[in-house]
């Protein structure tokens, strides 16, 4: 295989659709892993606010989890909307995926806050939930939050946000194939692996 191919997962992980993708990404990541150089990179939903979610979006997204649940199997507590209090603001929880990642622990990372969020209503807008999340994972707490306040990671964020907005896709979540110096967008099948698995390797080949 090429050096130069690549699969890029562009994602968030606050991105409520990428949670209903995840079982099948699962499969997908797992028949190719071998095969494929893949990597993954974070969209930002939203920027950091401190305001709270309006009424009117929260109940939009409240709808949303409801349809993507019927649609894909994916499991939802909605307490979070009684237990929490809502914001517009996914940032935090990229930057986490990415101080994360530094320490080959990204997936691990991504997990934890999807699970944090849809199952068990904590809010991954919040850095002292991420930092949770990360004493979760083994990390050092006082390194991690040292690493969530620095000016690098904010480059590093800004950077793979510039990245992905030259990518060809249309919102989260996303797969792009890099083959032979060229970017495909492969369409996303939330109920059907082998459909996209077939469409990437329909490029390579």
């Amino acid at each position: 295989m090429n050096s130069s191919t690549q699969l890029i997962y562009v994602y968030d992980p606050m991105c409520s659709w990428c949670w209903g993708f995840k079982e099948c990404w699962q499969k997908i990541y797992a028949e190719l892993a071998s095969e494929l150089d893949i990597v993954y990179k974070v969209g930002g939903l939203a920027a950091d606010s401190d305001q709270p979610m309006p009424e009117n979006m929260q109940r939009f997204l409240q709808q949303t989890w409801q349809r993507i649940a019927a649609q894909t199997g994916a499991r939802f507590n909605f307490d979070f909307w009684k237990n929490c209090q809502p914001r517009r603001s996914t940032y935090p929880a990229c930057r986490a995926v990415i101080a994360a990642r530094q320490f080959d622990k990204e997936q691990a990372m991504l997990q934890t806050i999807q699970q944090g969020y849809y199952l068990q209503a904590q809010n991954p807008s919040d850095l002292s939930t991420l930092v949770s999340f990360a004493q979760q994972l083994n990390l050092d707490s006082d390194v991690f939050l040292a690493r969530m306040q620095s000016a690098e990671l904010e480059q590093q964020l800004q950077q793979e946000l510039a990245y992905v907005q030259q990518l060809p896709i249309q919102g989260f979540p996303s797969l792009v194939l890099r083959h032979q110096q060229q970017y495909h967008a492969i369409a996303v099948n939330y109920t059907d692996a082998d459909d996209v698995i077939n469409r990437i390797r329909a490029v390579l080949n």
